[in-house]
């Protein structure tokens, strides 16, 4: 009886699902005036003149239409980060994979297909570093007649990001023409607010006001560039319940860390005494490459008689370079794997991939200065290929078989193996620069190793799949060995969009290959993705009209 009445339910969101509603958004990407810091004529790129931008709010299973008119001073594309897009990859967004760029004073209707997703997602511009200031969330409530598998009393998005001194697309162009490191961000904000830490800026905090006896949600958004975060809140506790547009085991901690990328449900409950309580993202650091290691401060705030004016209580945060607390916190993660909610975990793998995930050098070209390490020119790669964008995008290739854009040879192991984390200062630090793509078979079970290396500046990679969510089954320090296998987790493990890649240590994903497309796999660090540490997957089509790629829209961007 249990059996058939679990049928029902099943069935009966489906359908929910399949009559979602249809919405609509108009954004207008522009140039914005805007006062941060000791600036007062600076003018960033901006969707509607928001910082950050404007909130997407839906249902579960709803299609969003958004209308992207850009009047900026050159193109872009916008992504909507941690959608699946089922067999439609058309607005996915990021440049030369899924689309050319906007131009200048045109627009995209974009199509947004919710299925699964549930939660807090966010969108970003997909486009040189512009996300930096083109960003913004993506709210997903339960399907109507649902309900949360917790219960609280006022939601609240807390988005942090990074705040650059110039303008970022000419910080990384310049980067990659020298081959040097790109400016450092010079301030963390919260919702577009730097804190009272930073000069000319006491006046630009963040706030959030609460009544004593309540829960709370706040939906917390990595949008930052380049810089994973420590965050917590003093004298209060904080429960994770959700990760990525998916739910969690309740987590209760005293902080959490975040990489660019993620996004984290967590209920706060004010059972402190009334006063005002800093909270605070710091940065954690694990590298020996430049990094910014300011803070940002927001206000805890209860409502009621005290004497507001008081210091508000700092929280107690890891260190800047705490791995031990960093991995402590992630390790801890696990799927809610509920009826409501349940987990699919494949297991009858029938693809295994490993992919280095490595920093690299490149030689200086003849005739020029290189600001690199050694007069050398930065570089990344995944298995010793750092990728080189085509100048048409390679899903309008793929699908209208167009040869000489890309190659079907991105390999499935490692080229050469060596000892991964160890002394590696014997190696060449080159990568084969190249545009290749990992091509799948339709419903393929995948397991991918991605395996962390001491080449260059080692660090956590925050790997991120456009087009799928996947479990993460397995994590640790040090190079994996096969003998690893017998401790995953393939009973509730989280079931996300980006994991963070441990410094010198290896992760293990799973997902199911039953979304046909080409779909974009990097670093979420975007000096990292710069310099080519990233690759493609080229899911094919299914036997079946619903497995099949969807075609294209009449007005997708030109490539000129």
């Amino acid at each position: 009886m249990g059996t058939f009445l679990g049928f029902v339910v099943t069935m009966t969101l489906l359908f929910c699902m399949a009559q979602g509603e249809v919405l609509y958004y108009d954004f207008v990407v522009k140039e914005t005036p805007v006062e941060m810091l000791c600036e007062t004529n600076r003018t960033v790129l901006t969707v509607n003149g928001l910082f950050p931008g404007p909130e997407i709010r839906a249902h579960k299973g709803d299609t969003i239409y958004i209308n992207v008119t850009n009047i900026g001073p050159y193109g872009v594309t916008i992504h909507w980060h941690g959608v699946r897009q089922i067999r439609y990859p058309w607005s996915d967004g990021p440049e030369y994979v899924t689309q050319c760029p906007i131009p200048t004073n045109s627009s995209f209707l974009q199509k947004i297909i919710l299925t699964e997703e549930e939660g807090t997602l966010w969108w970003h511009a997909h486009s040189d570093w512009t996300r930096a200031t083109i960003h913004g969330p993506i709210i997903i409530l339960p399907v109507n007649g649902t309900n949360y598998p917790y219960k609280f009393y006022e939601q609240h998005t807390i988005v942090i990001s990074e705040w650059y001194a110039r303008d970022t697309k000419n910080i990384i162009d310049e980067a990659l023409a020298t081959g040097g490191d790109p400016d450092l961000s010079v301030a963390y904000t919260i919702n577009g607010q730097p804190g009272d830490s930073y000069s000319c800026s006491n006046d630009s905090t963040y706030n959030l006001t609460v009544v004593q006896g309540k829960t709370y949600l706040l939906r917390i958004i990595h949008s930052g560039l380049n810089e994973e975060m420590f965050f917590g809140i003093a004298e209060h506790n904080i429960t994770v319940v959700g990760m990525d547009g998916a739910y969690l085991k309740p987590l209760n901690t005293e902080y959490l860390m975040i990489t660019p990328g993620q996004t984290m449900d967590v209920l706060v409950t004010t059972n402190q005494t009334p006063g005002r309580y800093y909270m605070i993202f710091s940065p954690f650091v694990d590298t020996t490459a430049p990094s910014n290691q300011n803070v940002t401060r927001g206000i805890f705030q209860y409502a009621g008689t005290y004497n507001q004016s008081q210091t508000p209580v700092l929280p107690e945060l890891p260190g800047f370079t705490n791995k031990s607390d960093a991995g402590n916190f992630t390790i801890r993660l696990r799927s809610l794997n509920s009826a409501e909610h349940p987990s699919t975990i494949p297991t009858n793998i029938t693809r295994n991939i490993t992919i280095t995930v490595s920093v690299n050098q490149q030689p200086c070209p003849a005739n020029q200065t290189c600001n690199g390490p050694d007069g050398s020119m930065h570089s990344a790669s995944l298995n010793n290929i750092s990728f080189s964008a085509p100048s048409i995008s390679i899903l309008q290739a793929y699908y209208n078989n167009l040869q000489g854009v890309y190659n079907k040879t991105f390999p499935d192991t490692p080229p050469f193996v060596f000892d991964y984390t160890g002394n590696v200062s014997a190696l060449g630090e080159a990568a084969n620069v190249s545009t290749e793509v990992l091509m799948i078979n339709h419903n393929e079970e995948v397991e991918i190793r991605f395996q962390g290396t001491n080449l260059g500046a080692a660090e956590n990679h925050p790997m991120h799949l456009h087009g799928y969510s996947f479990y993460v089954v397995g994590m640790g320090d040090g190079n994996f060995s096969d003998s690893y296998v017998s401790q995953y987790n393939t009973i509730d493990p989280p079931y996300i969009n980006t994991v963070g890649l441990p410094k010198n240590g290896w992760t293990a994903i799973r997902f199911k290959a039953d979304n046909p497309g080409v779909w974009f796999m990097h670093c979420h660090l975007e000096r990292h993705a710069s310099w080519g540490m990233d690759t493609v997957l080229v899911v094919k089509d299914g036997p079946n009209d619903d497995q099949k790629l969807l075609p294209p829209p009449n007005d997708v961007p030109p490539c000129s």
